[in-house]
């Protein structure tokens, strides 16, 4: 085990700030137990996983320990510049009342593109718990336990494990062929260590990938504050809820409300949906569908 502790700011969000990696409360491969967010990561160096306190302790085990440890502070978000934000927020009440209420909100970034990428493309055009469905069997097929004193945190699978299956594997998983060929493509396409703007340029290259899952990767692999989820179900409304009182909104409409905070704009979503904001719902929730049925 190799260790590295890191000075945490004023009313950091622990649970906030590390909560936006996780796919939900039992995410096999991010989640926190007993208090202590868990990350395990296939690194250059091998696997690894890394476990951080809210004290700022940062404890990380096997192969990759210290290249993990090395990017401990960027998994903390504090790497997070938020630059003019504080000025920016002022143009709005409501934005400005959140960056008080949760000026110790940060973003995260991994440094790792195809883990995200696969949680993405899980989720395109599905309810939260079908694409839960989909990940959580999907890493499952693989069960590969992370370095560390916890054996039920699994290292996520690698692209060539992934880009290894055909269609036939992953519909029981839970995928139809449109996600599929999607994952697929994007497990056999590399993956290095590159500039952003070169990542999300080849992620938009990909037949089946878009601005959502672009965004959703960025703002997780390299903290982009800016990264908004164009095409997502819910939050064009929530922006606009939450911005002009508006409960329902185009993706114009909430780019247009965002525009002021450009640079941002990701920020500003992230903090809405920390704070619990969400536009009126009417009629009834969508169905859990089973793709390995069809």
């Amino acid at each position: 085990m190799l260790e590295r502790r890191l000075d945490l700011p004023a009313r950091y969000d622990f649970a906030g700030t590390l909560g936006q990696l996780s796919m939900g409360t039992h995410d096999p491969c991010r989640r926190f137990i007993d208090g202590v967010f868990w990350h395990a990561a296939r690194t250059p160096d091998g696997p690894g996983s890394l476990g951080l306190h809210r004290d700022g302790r940062a404890e990380a085990y096997g192969p990759g320990a210290e290249w993990l440890l090395d990017r401990a502070d960027a998994v903390f978000g504090l790497r997070d510049d938020l630059g003019e934000f504080r000025a920016l927020a002022q143009t709005h009440p409501v934005v400005a009342d959140l960056a008080h209420r949760h000026g110790g909100l940060r973003l995260p970034a991994t440094g790792q593109v195809f883990p995200h990428l696969l949680r993405a493309v899980c989720e395109q055009k599905v309810t939260g718990k079908e694409a839960y469905q989909a990940y959580s069997a999907i890493v499952r097929r693989f069960r590969e336990p992370a370095p560390g004193p916890h054996p039920t945190l699994l290292l996520p699978p690698s692209a060539e494990q992934v880009g290894s299956l055909r269609y036939y594997d992953l519909h029981p998983l839970g995928l139809e062929q449109r996600r599929a060929d999607t994952l697929l493509r994007a497990a056999r396409t590399p993956w290095p260590d590159r500039e952003p703007e070169a990542t999300a340029r080849r992620m938009l290259a990909l037949v089946g990938i878009g601005p959502w899952t672009v965004a959703e990767v960025m703002r997780n692999a390299h903290g982009d504050p800016d990264a908004v989820s164009v095409g997502d179900y819910h939050i064009k409304n929530q922006v606009a809820w939450a911005l002009a009182g508006e409960p329902r909104a185009t993706d114009e409409r909430m780019l247009e409300l965002l525009e002021p905070f450009r640079g941002h704009r990701g920020r500003v979503c992230q903090l809405l949906t920390r704070a619990g904001i969400g536009a009126p719902r009417y009629g009834p929730r969508a169905p859990i569908r089973s793709f390995r049925s069809y």
